[in-house]
């Protein structure tokens, strides 16, 4: 038997004084309130009562960090996967506010539908699906829980809810060390898919800094 749900678990705050998207780039570690959330999103999904079967998570320092809490309560040794990793784009390391007051950067808004700053949705989607999928199938019981980044888990689900994957980012529902599960549904012989099945914003987020996709 495979997977029974699949929590896609954002990472904490993270310490970032300069308020830079901090994309791919290393050194960017949670902070203090940051470690916090981070035990509060395992808080919450100790709190369902049911066995996890895998930790996933992306290779940066914020989501391995993420994950330490759900190593400790449900003793398990995470896994890492490259292709549940945050977006690259052309914006790292800058103040969004600051680049966009620059011309020379406006061609990278051209077409925001791929985005043309970064890598395209649709890559994002099918890279989180495959990670998803094998994620599900290579346990014979339990939850999976794979922490990741605001924007692979907002658009894989825009595509499990079948909606457009334009989108404002400024209007993700991903905060801060939510929980977005999933089952997948159907008869095996025929054909299963993803459904989304709940959303919890289980850390305490006020006045946090997340100013680090894009």
């Amino acid at each position: 038997m495979p997977a029974d749900r699949l929590h896609l678990v954002r990472h904490g705050e993270v310490h970032n004084p300069r308020r830079v998207l901090y994309g791919r780039l290393p050194g960017f570690g949670l902070s203090a309130d940051g470690r916090r959330m981070a035990r509060q999103a395992a808080e919450h999904v100790h709190g369902l009562q049911r066995p996890i079967g895998a930790l996933v998570a992306s290779p940066l320092q914020r989501t391995r960090e993420s994950a330490e809490p759900f190593e400790e309560m449900f003793g398990i040794d995470p896994y890492i996967d490259e292709r549940v990793i945050e977006p690259t784009n052309v914006f790292e390391g800058r103040r969004m506010q600051q680049a966009l007051a620059n011309p020379v950067n406006w061609r990278h808004l051209a077409r925001p539908a791929v985005p043309s700053w970064g890598e395209p949705y649709e890559r994002v989607v099918s890279r989180m699906l495959a990670a998803m999928d094998d994620a599900w199938n290579r346990v014979e019981r339990g939850d999976v829980v794979v922490v990741s980044h605001q924007l692979p888990i907002w658009v894989t689900h825009l595509r499990i809810a079948g909606e457009p994957m334009k989108h404002d980012p400024r209007r993700r529902r991903c905060a801060l060390s939510s929980v977005t599960t999933f089952e997948r549904r159907g008869d095996p012989a025929t054909g299963q898919r993803w459904v989304e099945t709940g959303y919890a914003e289980p850390a305490t987020t006020a006045g946090s800094i997340d100013v680090g996709a894009v």
